[in-house]
């Protein structure tokens, strides 16, 4: 199975680090926008590369929210402080297994069930930029939501309220200024490392049963290589100026990094590869050398070849015991059966198989019968035709009962063959000629059945009767190694 890549990063726009959630929508949007808080234009409309955005609102959200310059000037307006948390924002990767319309409607499920959902606002956009490293593309998606929830009646809510400390009789503890001890806790779990992770997740098992409806054998995973367990330096993020750079032919010490790491990274899976198929040989071998031989056939036939002729009077009878041991070996030897265990799982076969073959041949036989019943219902009903179509054309009582009784035998099989046969009547004919070819088939195949079986019954009746010698000698060892145990027993106490 392979490996395809799997990138879902996070991080927060805040105006400690100088960032404005309208131009990071316009960035990412491809769009050109106005922020009312810093009084400036962002125009990204000349960027390449984004194929769609869209606002995905909750039902309770303001439906002006739907667009971008409003929603996120208005984000912009509810937040007052300097160092103030604007928004998430999450950069995931698209897989180019899937066409780009199968990634955006995947992406738009994903964004639906996970974060609209819980009351997010989400703003996606697709990228796919310009192929790079060699070619290959790096499609993917960016998603920002505001972290400040929207309330039912669609204003702004608190991103944190006040759990109040409180002592052992409930009552709120005071610090040493006299003001109360509280602690500032989220309203929402949506920057809970719990919640991320279930994100990850399930943008991974979305993939996964997407690569599974397509018949692909590629797989992603959300956990880290660490928690994998799986011993691969991950690459570094390159960033946007980066691949732009790469994309240029222009070298960069990342872009030069990340490729030695991909060939480390090949030359580690491939050794770790061949020393796990090493382990696995020695592992099976060990294995084979430490399990208990089966015994052999032909040391137990030989057995039982011997023990019968120390019991026989005549060389003619120890000859007819060699010359039995000597058939038995070499109709074994034929059926390349040399242990015990081959033995009885031929035997296990060949029942099974002689069974199916009975089981078939028992039903092509009752089938032959009621094709014969149908078939003598059919003749009764030919022969006796004429005659009751007759009957019906006579017009006077008199003549009917004379005729009647003058073809009794007749009449009566033909009405007994007519009830019979009125539910094969078709178009108003009886399917005599099919009847008859299918009764032909089957007795040639029934009479195939019986030819298959005949050699297997013999050379199961040969087989059962190798089994009880084999059966005898080894009831006779076991029952030797008891007398050993019980006299070793005896001895030892």
């Amino acid at each position: 199975m392979n490996i395809a890549l799997f990138h879902f990063h996070v991080t927060q726009i805040k105006r400690s680090a100088g960032q404005s959630a309208v131009a990071a929508a316009a960035y990412r949007a491809g769009e050109k926008l106005h922020s009312e808080y810093y009084g400036e234009i962002s125009d990204y409309t000349r960027k390449g590369g984004v194929i769609c955005s869209e606002i995905l609102l909750p039902s309770h959200a303001p439906p002006e929210y739907a667009d971008r310059e409003t929603l996120w000037n208005a984000v912009e307006k509810a937040e007052r402080g300097k160092k103030s948390q604007l928004a998430y924002s999450f950069d995931i990767a698209l897989q180019n297994e899937f066409s780009m319309d199968e990634n955006i409607s995947l992406a738009r499920q994903f964004l639906l069930d996970n974060f609209v959902s819980r009351g997010m606002v989400t703003d996606f956009a697709v990228h796919q930029p310009d192929k790079e490293d060699g070619g290959i593309s790096n499609p993917h998606f960016h998603v920002m939501c505001p972290i400040r929830p929207i309330e039912p009646n669609g204003g702004w809510g608190n991103k944190q309220r006040r759990e109040y400390v409180l002592d052992e009789h409930g009552e709120r503890v005071l610090d040493e200024a006299g003001n109360y001890v509280f602690n500032a806790v989220p309203t929402t779990d949506w920057g809970e490392p719990e919640t991320l992770e279930a994100w990850r997740k399930a943008w991974a098992e979305m993939c996964n049963a997407k690569f599974a409806e397509k018949g692909l054998d590629c797989r992603i995973d959300h956990r880290s290589f660490e928690r994998q367990g799986v011993e691969q330096i991950p690459t570094q993020h390159e960033g946007p100026t980066v691949r732009a750079m790469e994309a240029k032919g222009i070298r960069t010490d990342k872009g030069d990094f990340n490729r030695w790491l991909r060939k480390t990274n090949a030359m580690l899976r491939e050794a770790k590869e061949k020393i796990a198929a090493l382990i696995g040989w020695l592992k099976d071998v060990k294995a084979e050398l430490d399990r208990p031989q089966p015994p052999m056939l032909n040391d137990l036939l030989a057995l039982h070849c011997a023990n019968r002729n120390k019991g026989a009077y005549s060389n003619k009878a120890k000859n007819a015991n060699l010359q039995r041991y000597a058939e038995a070996f070499s109709f074994l030897q034929s059926k390349n059966l040399y242990t015990v265990d081959d033995l009885e799982t031929t035997l296990h076969t060949m029942q099974d198989k002689i069974g199916t073959l009975k089981k078939s041949a028992s039903a092509k036989q009752s089938r032959i019968k009621e094709l014969d019943e149908l078939l003598r219902m059919a003749q009764y009903y030919v022969d006796g035709k004429s005659v009751a179509d007759k009957l019906r054309s006579i017009r006077f009582e008199k003549s009917r009962q004379k005729y009647k009784s003058e073809h009794d035998d007749t009449l009566r099989t033909f009405y007994m063959a007519e009830r019979k046969l009125k539910p094969y009547f078709k178009d108003g004919k009886l399917p005599i000629t099919a009847w008859r070819r299918e009764r032909e088939q089957l007795e040639q195949e029934y009479r195939d059945i019986q030819t298959e079986l005949s050699p297997l019954h013999a050379d199961a009746k040969k087989l059962w009767a190798i089994h009880y010698n084999i059966y005898e000698v080894q009831h006779e060892q076991e029952r030797q190694n008891t007398e050993l145990r019980q006299k070793k027993q005896e001895i030892e106490h």
